[in-house]
């Protein structure tokens, strides 16, 4: 049996930039609603049952979706339009990341739970045969209570490192050196009351329903009424990256059958 520790990089769409004509939505005829985050890199480490690394893997992967990356998401990650050229798509990148993770019995240990939401996401999106088990482990989850994290709240990977006194040998946000981190959490906290769930997707409902029109606008000037001041070019991107990922309810408690 082996642990799967992986890390996911993402990239999402630019406000007011049009999805690419040959983009796999435009010839399919799929929803930008169906993806709202594109994988850019997969970083992963492999343990056997004494946590000893047998393997590792680190990607970046070329989107076909979104194909410039987000200013935020390159200043986040420091993942460029340059790095990513060259590049494999996610198609080629996630056959290798099957070929990775073998034919072991594995466990995947994931930092919370958007990184295993957004793999299958992906994967439905290109129609792509899923892994051979969802059985993991929210590191992040059992991190928070070995700390004793106040009302649910959940505590971050690089405040975790430095609680533990453990070395930081790379930037943080890049998969692979995630991946690391929350590999040394897990060998350090694991005990025999960490247990694996099992994660099982809700299945897609189509709801025939009005298209919401969010103002912006609007939502800007709330916040610079509560500010008693003019947001930034800075802020306001940051506030419609923030009410994006809200909509996604990727980070809503409660919202997977195992909690």
């Amino acid at each position: 049996m082996h642990y799967i520790i992986y890390d996911l990089e993402f990239n999402q769409k630019m406000n007011n930039v049009t999805v690419p004509d040959d983009s796999i939505e435009n010839k399919k005829g799929i929803n930008v609603s169906d993806m709202p985050f594109e994988i850019i890199q997969i970083g992963a480490i492999k343990l056997n049952e004494n946590f000893e690394t047998t393997s590792t893997f680190d990607a970046l992967v070329k989107p076909t979706l979104y194909t410039s990356i987000h200013p935020y998401i390159e200043n986040l990650t420091k993942i460029t339009n340059d790095k990513i050229i060259s590049s494999q798509n996610f198609i080629h990148v996630y056959k290798d990341f099957q070929k990775f993770i073998g034919d072991e019995e594995i466990i995947l240990c994931i930092w919370g739970m958007a990184d295993i939401k957004e793999l299958i996401r992906n994967i439905k999106y290109y129609n792509l045969p899923g892994l051979k088990t969802y059985k993991y482990i929210d590191v992040q989850k059992y991190a928070s209570k070995y700390f004793n994290a106040p009302n649910k709240s959940r505590i971050g990977l690089r405040n975790t490192i430095e609680f533990l006194n453990l070395p930081i040998e790379g930037e943080f946000h890049d998969a692979y050196n995630d991946a690391f981190y929350t590999s040394e959490v897990f060998k350090l906290i694991y005990n025999n009351n960490i247990k694996a769930s099992v994660y099982t997707p809700e299945p897609s409902k189509r709801v025939s329903k009005p298209k919401e029109i969010i103002d912006i606008a609007a939502l800007i000037i709330q916040f610079e009424k509560v500010y008693d001041r003019e947001m930034t070019k800075e802020e306001k991107s940051i506030i419609k990256l923030a009410y994006m990922m809200g909509r996604t309810k990727q980070f809503v408690f409660g919202e997977t059958p195992h909690k």
